[in-house]
C-alpha cells in the first residue's frame, strides 16, 4: 500500500515501483550509476567539488549531495562512506557549515589520524570528481531550537568541525547574546578555518574567539577589531582558572564541547564541581572503553546467520567478525549511529564503555561497543 500526503506523490512512487520492476534483477539506481555514480533516485550520494590540503594533516572536502540531501542541524553528523579495495567502510564527520536546509554543498574536514583507515585514504587520495556514498545528518548534539542567551563553545583537535557548524549559524542568524568559542590545537598551523574565524571574530562584536596552544604556552585572541597574536597569557590545558578566563560567565551559560577524552574530561570535571552538568552538552568522536583482560577472555562467539564460530578474544564483536571474514554493516565505530546494530540471541555481552553486562537474549546490541562475555550467538 502506497501512503502519501503529496498530491501526484502516489502517482510519481507507483511510476518508480514499476519501472524498478521492468528493470530487475537490478534496482534503476545501478543502471543510473553506470551514467553517473551519483545519479540515484533512492540512495544518497555526494560528489566532491572541491579538496583542500593547506592545513598539514587534515584534508576539507566540499561536497555537493544529489538530490536526497536534506540538510543537517549545526552540530550533527554525516556518515561518509568510500570504497577501500574493494570494500566499503564508513566514518562520522561533522559538517562545517551553518545549517541550511536548501544547502546545496556541505564542507567537511577530515583530520588523518594515525591508523584511521578512511581519514588516511580521503587524506592521500580524495580528488575532485571523486562519489561517496552519504547518510542524512543525524546525532543529538546540537543548539536548541530558542538559542541561550550565552553559549560557551569549547572544541580540540578535529572536535572543532560540529561547534565550527554551530558558531557559523548563530552569526547566519543574526545572534545577538553572548558567544565564547575557544578552540585547542598544537600550532597555529594545525587550527583549520583560520581565516573563517579571523572574519567572525572581527565582524562580530559580541563573538569572542580564543585559539589555544598548549604546546607552545601560548594562544591568540580574536576580539572585534585587530587579530592580537599572544595576547592571552599562556594557554595550558583547560582548568577552572582557564575557564574563568576566557569565559567569565560561564557558569550561566549553556557549554557545548568537543574534542580529545583529556579535554572532555577536564571540562566535564569542572561542570560536575560546580554542579552545571545541566548547562554542559558535549560529543565525543573517540570510543573510551572500560579496561579488559584479553587473558580473562573465554568462550565461543557464534555468528548463526553465516555459520561461523570464532573463540572470544575480548575485542568488540565487531571486531570479531571482521577477523573471521565477516563484513557486518557499520559506520561511526564508536556506538552512536547504530548501523552495527544486530540481533543477540543468546549469551552475556559487556558494554565497553560502561562495563555493564546484558544476559537478555533476542535483544538488539551494539557490535562495536559490545564484547563477549562466555559463549554468546549474534545473528549476523
Amino acid at each position: 500500500m502506497i501512503v502519501s500526503t503529496k498530491p501526484g506523490e502516489n502517482r510519481m512512487v507507483g511510476l518508480l515501483d514499476l519501472v524498478q520492476t521492468m528493470t530487475s534483477p537490478h534496482s534503476l539506481d545501478r543502471y543510473l550509476e553506470l551514467v553517473r555514480p551519483s545519479l540515484t533516485l533512492r540512495d544518497l550520494r555526494a560528489d566532491i567539488v572541491g579538496v583542500d590540503r593547506s592545513v598539514p594533516g587534515s584534508v576539507t572536502l566540499t561536497l555537493r549531495p544529489n538530490r536526497r540531501w536534506s540538510g543537517h542541524e549545526a552540530g550533527q553528523f554525516v556518515q561518509v562512506g568510500v570504497l577501500i579495495d574493494g570494500v566499503k567502510h564508513t566514518r562520522c564527520y561533522s559538517p562545517v557549515d551553518a545549517q541550511n536546509p536548501s544547502g546545496r554543498t556541505l564542507t567537511l574536514t577530515v583530520k588523518a589520524h594515525p591508523g584511521g583507515l578512511v581519514s588516511q585514504y580521503l587524506h592521500r587520495y580524495a580528488r575532485t570528481g571523486m562519489v561517496v556514498d552519504l547518510a542524512p545528518a543525524s546525532g543529538v548534539f546540537r543548539l536548541p531550537e530558542r538559542r541561550p542567551d550565552k553559549i560557551v563553545l569549547i572544541s580540540g583537535g578535529s572536535g572543532i568541525t560540529p561547534v565550527l557548524s554551530m558558531l557559523s549559524t548563530l552569526v547566519a542568524e543574526g545572534f545577538r547574546g553572548e558567544v565564547v568559542f575557544a578552540h585547542y590545537a598544537r600550532s597555529p598551523e594545525e587550527v583549520p578555518h583560520r581565516e573563517l574565524l579571523q572574519r567572525i571574530g572581527r565582524q562580530h562584536d559580541n563573538v569572542e574567539i580564543v585559539l589555544g596552544y598548549p604546546e607552545l604556552g601560548r594562544s591568540e585572541l580574536i576580539d572585534g577589531a585587530p587579530w592580537t597574536c599572544a595576547a592571552v597569557p599562556g594557554a595550558k590545558h583547560l582548568d577552572y582558572d582557564e575557564l574563568v578566563r576566557i569565559a567569565p560567565s560561564f557558569a550561566t551559560a549553556h557549554t557545548y564541547v568537543c574534542g580529545p577524552p583529556a579535554l572532555m574530561a577536564a571540562v566535564r570535571r569542572i561542570y560536575e564541581a560546580e554542579q552545571l552538568e545541566d548547562r554542559l552538552h558535549s560529543e565525543e568522536f573517540t570510543l573510551t572503553t572500560a579496561p579488559a583482560d584479553p587473558a580473562g577472555a573465554e568462550g565461543m562467539t557464534t555468528f548463526s546467520a553465516s555459520g561461523t564460530e570464532s573463540r572470544n578474544t575480548g575485542e568488540s564483536l565487531l571486531q570479531q567478525a571482521e577477523s573471521t571474514g565477516l563484513a557486518p554493516q557499520f559506520g561511526c565505530r564508536m556506538g552512536i549511529c547504530f548501523s552495527c546494530t544486530a540481533v543477540k540471541r543468546s549469551g552475556c555481552t559487556r558494554d565497553l564503555r560502561t562495563g555493564e553486562l546484558d544476559n537478555d537474549p533476542d535483544q538488539p546490541i551494539q557490535l562495536c561497543i559490545s564484547a563477549a562475555v562466555g559463549d554468546v550467538d549474534i545473528e549476523i
